[in-house]
């Protein structure tokens, strides 16, 4: 008989911790159970008391935004409070350091008024610093006064986009909103604000980024390889790595975590230990295997594609583009290789989100178009934009998509096409529109992906879920 697995006691807390004297109020909008859990474990382990509501012995309070801070404070109270408001960054932080980082850049002090205000020493520092290196809204969120004032900028960009409706629905050159101005940066000083705010969203500082980035080229690499069982094996394991609030150490760290099995964890123990995985270092010094790789990354090449045109000597991106057998779809793909490989700023992306919105409600009133993918994930930047599109009453969606399609082209937001497949008049693949193409952002030539998908009301909620989710929660799903 198997001896008896006894049970792990958690480490006793130590009152002379890192965290010691600190009393803890955490908001937990926007928080993952299990990192939560983990949180409250260090803290407590490491010397500081949580507290279940906020106190007058309350000396922290960590939140991931200023929405998720006044949905549980209200101005009152929070303009009373006499201790910090971090963001939840300076804690995996102070835990990746082994000891507390300076708050100076994770603080928001919130004056009377409901506004954060910084001390004229971290004022200096910021200015200090080489805006290449350093962006003061990565670690600072401004907090709004309040919600009314949330919603009057909101309504104001509305109003901004309502201004500029009659010319999308002219044929003369588009005119976007302020917001979305013809230089490749946003152009008033306010403008730019009010979008890295908007776009601000809690993200893990992935702290194992030598662990992830390996991990990540050999997922291309067995993807390229048509070996989806192992690209999918090291895409999952990705997924609980980069999530950790702590640095890896040891494979023994992550022994016990869903999808890091005993051949992942060697791999981990041999990148935090050497540096580097002596799997990756063979694919990468072989030929076949690199060309493959690099063709697979065209928009359109499969598995199979990329090994036929490495039988047919091609070794370069060059050598292909005198391939007489590719695809007009292949043919976009390769021209704007380097474009599609760029990812969209959240901001960018939420603009555009906003102009999409508004185009399908000047052409159908009601239309509902949502930005779903990494965008929705709260990723900081996106690959390409997933726009899933329905309407309520169930029947106005049909032949939406041409009408949508040709409005983006009159304004130059839509520019090559990669797929275009109806099938809502029709009744087929169960009614479900689909639109994939090349876009661009105002004033840039640089192409991005753009996907659209129209789905019967009926079915939209299973739409929303397939192209928000990652490639994790798809395969589950399936």
């Amino acid at each position: 008989m198997a001896p008896k697995r006894t049970k792990r006691k958690s480490p006793s807390p130590d009152p002379q911790g890192m965290f010691a004297g600190m009393t803890v109020f955490l908001i937990e909008d926007g928080v993952q159970s299990l990192r939560l859990q983990i949180w409250k474990q260090k803290l407590v382990q490491m010397g500081a008391k949580v507290e279940t509501q906020l106190s007058e012995k309350v000396s922290h309070v960590f939140a991931i935004s200023s929405d998720a801070l006044f949905h549980h404070v209200d101005d009152d109270r929070l303009a009373r409070f006499k201790g910090h408001v971090l963001l939840y960054q300076w804690l995996e932080e102070s835990l990746a350091a082994g000891e507390k980082v300076s708050e100076d850049f994770y603080i928001l002090k919130v004056d009377p008024e409901g506004f954060d205000i910084f001390d004229k020493s971290l004022k200096a520092k910021l200015a200090n610093r080489n805006s290449s290196s350093y962006d003061e809204h990565s670690h600072c969120k401004r907090i709004k006064s309040s919600h009314e004032e949330k919603k009057q900028t909101n309504e104001e960009k509305k109003g901004d986009i309502e201004t500029n409706s009659v010319s999308w629905a002219s044929n003369t050159e588009p005119h976007f909103p302020s917001s979305l101005t013809n230089s490749p940066e946003i152009s008033s000083t306010q403008d730019k604000d009010v979008g890295m705010q908007m776009s601000f969203q809690y993200s893990p500082p992935d702290l194992n980024k030598g662990i992830t980035e390996i991990f990540g080229k050999l997922v291309n690499i067995y993807r390229a390889l048509g070996d989806d069982r192992r690209s999918f094996s090291y895409y999952k394991a990705i997924a609980v790595v980069e999530k950790l609030p702590f640095k890896v150490e040891s494979a023994d760290q992550v022994k016990d975590l869903p999808g890091i099995g005993k051949s992942m964890q060697d791999h981990i123990q041999e990148i935090v230990t050497t540096g580097k995985l002596s799997k990756l270092e063979q694919f990468e010094t072989d030929e076949k295997v690199k060309t493959i790789t690099l063709f697979g990354e065209v928009w359109g090449i499969g598995p199979a594609t990329a090994l036929k045109l490495y039988e047919k000597g091609h070794r370069t991106l060059d050598d292909l583009k005198n391939e007489d057998s590719l695809t007009n779809a292949q043919v976009i793909g390769l021209k704007y290789f380097d474009d599609i490989k760029t990812r969209i700023p959240r901001h960018e992306a939420q603009e555009m989100e906003l102009v999409l919105q508004k185009v399908a409600e000047d052409i159908i009133p009601g239309m509902v178009v949502v930005c779903g993918g990494s965008y929705r994930r709260g990723k900081a930047s996106c690959g390409d934009l997933d726009i899933v599109i329905t309407h309520p009453d169930g029947k106005s969606h049909k032949g939406f998509l041409q009408n949508y399609v040709k409005r983006l082209k009159e304004m130059k937001l839509l520019r090559e096409d990669l797929i275009f497949s109806t099938h809502s008049e029709e009744g087929t693949d169960s009614g479900v529109d689909t639109y994939f193409g090349l876009c661009t952002y105002p004033g840039r030539e640089l192409r991005h992906r753009i996907d659209f998908k129209v789905y019967p009301r009926d079915i939209y909620a299973f739409g929303l879920i397939a192209w928000t989710g990652n490639d994790v929660l798809n395969r589950s799903a399936g």
